[in-house]
């Protein structure tokens, strides 16, 4: 058959066997390669090459190379395409059941992918990193990752990580890890200012100082009423008596200035994240800005997945470096 693929999903009838049939052909199954098998195996189950080469880590177009040579060697088509979606053929579905049988029999092992946690603010999961992080898991099905969000200082103290992403105020990532870890990384000075939604404010309107933000709702993320840097933003916060809304959520958060007319204070980066969004500054004196801090647990720094995500985190701050300049 033409390697050559709609996208879809198989929806093959089930094969029933005759009794006491038995195909010669099939006798070479125990002598077919226990890769080009698995490649067979999984692209039968997913019903899909390119999904199943993702599962596999691998090209798809090695994964057709395999399996069209696995077709000339057998001498019989065993995959065909039913409108869009891929099936076994009638010797597909033998197939299958034979490997499935010598799987058993050999009790082969599944191989067992090593667990990366990741422990990372969820500022910088949200506005950073999430997108490379979900094209990590497009290319490689197969990884196994616990991704943890970091929203307070308590919750990085109390985390157990292979690789740990935070916030720190001033020139040194303290308060840091508790356990033992590389030395820490500086990625990037994030600067802070106040952030409107650019439909909710017209130019001439818009606020030219501190005392000008009582005419506006404010919305504040819990986790900022602990940083040290953010005390002007967050004096006037609590000075308020009205007009003010205290979010746990940082994505409800920034809905809330998306959608509404309510200022908060986000990353001076964000007008770059959201082109609906428009930072004010100048409305404080003294500068508000956190530290990206990167650094690696100490036990499982030589592990080949662990410095994989690693250079990810790297490569995404190094390509986003005009983000960070003000």
């Amino acid at each position: 058959m033409s390697f050559t693929e709609p996208a879809g999903r198989q929806g093959s009838p089930d094969y029933r066997w005759a009794q006491g049939e038995r195909e010669p052909w099939l006798a070479q199954a125990a002598t077919i390669d226990a890769e080009v098998a698995q490649y067979f195996l999984v692209s039968a189950r997913c019903g899909c090459f390119m999904q199943a080469a993702r599962s596999l880590n691998v090209r798809s177009t090695l994964l057709r190379k395999q399996l069209a040579q696995l077709e000339q060697e057998l001498q019989h088509s065993l995959f065909s395409f039913q409108g869009s979606a891929l099936s076994l053929t009638r010797e597909g579905q033998q197939l299958q059941a034979q490997l499935v049988a010598l799987a058993h029999e050999r009790k082969l092992p599944v191989v067992e992918q090593p667990l990366v946690r990741l422990a990372v603010a969820e500022s910088i999961l949200h506005d950073i990193l999430g997108r490379d992080l979900i094209a990590l898991l497009r290319r490689n099905a197969s990884v196994r990752l616990e991704i943890i969000a970091l929203d307070s200082e308590l919750a990085l103290r109390a985390v157990s990580a292979d690789v740990v992403l935070w916030l720190a105020h001033g020139e040194t990532p303290s308060p840091g890890p508790t356990f033992a870890t590389s030395q820490p990384q500086a990625l990037a000075r994030l600067d802070y200012l106040p952030h409107i939604a650019k439909r909710y404010s017209r130019v001439t309107a818009r606020p030219a100082s501190a005392d000008d933000l009582s005419d506006f709702m404010l919305v504040q993320w819990q986790h900022d009423r602990q940083i040290d840097s953010f005390r002007p933003w967050n004096e006037l916060v609590e000075q308020r008596l009205a007009g003010v809304v205290q979010m746990q959520s940082y994505e409800l958060m920034l809905e809330m200035i998306r959608c509404s007319a309510c200022i908060g204070l986000l990353p001076a980066y964000m007008s770059r994240f959201d082109r609906g969004l428009i930072a004010l500054p100048g409305l404080f004196d003294e500068p508000m800005q956190l530290q990206a801090w990167l650094a690696v647990n100490a036990e499982s720094r030589d592990v080949a997945e662990v410095q994989t995500l690693v250079e990810l985190i790297q490569h995404t701050f190094n390509e986003r470096q005009e983000w960070f300049q003000t």
